[in-house]
């Protein structure tokens, strides 16, 4: 549904991408002009207004700030990125700052037409009450119950069902094996004795403390949640298609996995050696440990129940073995303690 131009005339809105990948329904041609390409959707830009600039951020990751400027320098509506799940990390790194001019918000897609004019991001189902433009505390409590939907309230993280999701997309992409994905699940040693001696309060320390830890020995693009009291999840992931385009330096087409996802571990239980846990005492330090198990899709697994199963067997059978290690899955003649 290509159009020519607006030819001076004034839209609700103006959407880059393809209808049928990003609405659940038909929108009103009377309140939005779709484009299935940026430079059709720029040049309409010029023929008149807009309320709203919508843009389906696939494909478009490594230019999507260009084309963001060039929209602001045509309209001064609104411009909201539409996402897909497993894209939020791209979504937000492009969203208005103080220091930027980037877009004003997002929206996890397929949804609804209506939805793309409510003022703050939605969950994937795309649903929000049709009153909340008129009411600014509406607004703020509804971002605040999308976050509780998605985080983890103690850690930050994302939380179980975000997490599944996020795989669940990825794995969607398939790709022919161009899509790679692995997933790390772990869990703290001992966790139930540390509540036990020290208190509540500080067993929610420590998953604090663990998760920012992992957080910073991840890269940007990757997931970290906790999907149980002590267990956490890390999905990494690479998808070629976008590491061959140019201007994307995080990404590595040749990103070998397990093998780096063993090297993100490795940070990571050698960041938890080396920190102070004087909390727990004055031999603290080099107490705390865990144990993991890892999958990779499609190499173990082709479904996310499949993967996250491959995982979970992995990181019981490191428990059998003494603990302290990260388990790739199916290899146990490898097996990769903390301590080695």
């Amino acid at each position: 549904m290509a159009r020519s131009g607006l030819k001076g005339t004034t839209v609700q809105a103006l959407v880059i991408g393809n209808p049928a990948e990003i609405f659940t329904d038909s929108p009103e041609q009377e309140k939005v002009q779709v484009y299935l390409r940026p430079d059709e959707g720029l040049r309409a830009l010029h023929g008149g207004r807009v309320d709203l600039v919508a843009i389906q951020i696939s494909g478009l990751e490594c230019r999507l700030g260009r084309i963001i400027k060039q929209i602001r320098g045509a309209t001064d509506g609104r411009i909201l990125l539409l996402a897909r799940v497993y894209e939020e990390p791209i979504a937000i790194r492009h969203l208005r700052g103080p220091d930027s001019d980037g877009a004003d918000d997002y929206l996890f897609y397929p949804t609804s037409s209506r939805s793309i004019f409510q003022p703050a991001s939605t969950g994937p189902d795309g649903i929000r009450p049709d009153n909340t433009a008129e009411r600014p505390d509406l607004v703020a409590r509804i971002r605040v119950l999308e976050r509780l939907a998605t985080e983890d309230d103690l850690t930050g993280l994302k939380n179980r069902r975000y997490v599944w999701e996020f795989a669940r997309q990825v794995i969607a992409r398939g790709g022919g094996g161009q899509v790679r994905l692995t997933v790390l699940l772990f869990d703290i040693d001992g966790f139930k004795q540390y509540n036990d001696t020290y208190g509540h309060a500080e067993g929610d320390r420590i998953l604090k403390e663990i998760a920012a830890l992992m957080r910073r020995c991840c890269r940007p693009h990757d997931v970290v949640g906790r999907v149980g009291g002590d267990e956490f999840a890390v999905l990494v992931w690479d998808d070629q298609r976008m590491a061959i385009r140019r201007h994307c330096p995080e990404r590595r087409a040749n990103a070998a996995h397990p093998k780096e996802v063993l090297a993100i571990a490795r940070r990571f239980t050698e960041a938890i050696r080396t920190s102070d846990w004087s909390s727990l005492g004055p031999k603290g330090k080099g107490t705390l440990t865990v144990s993991g198990g890892l999958a990779s899709f499609p190499e173990d697994a082709r479904t996310v129940d499949e993967l996250f199963n491959k995982a979970d067997a992995a990181l019981m059978e490191a428990k059998r073995n003494g603990k302290d290690r990260i388990l790739v899955v199916g290899d146990l003649r490898n097996q990769q303690g903390a301590s080695q």
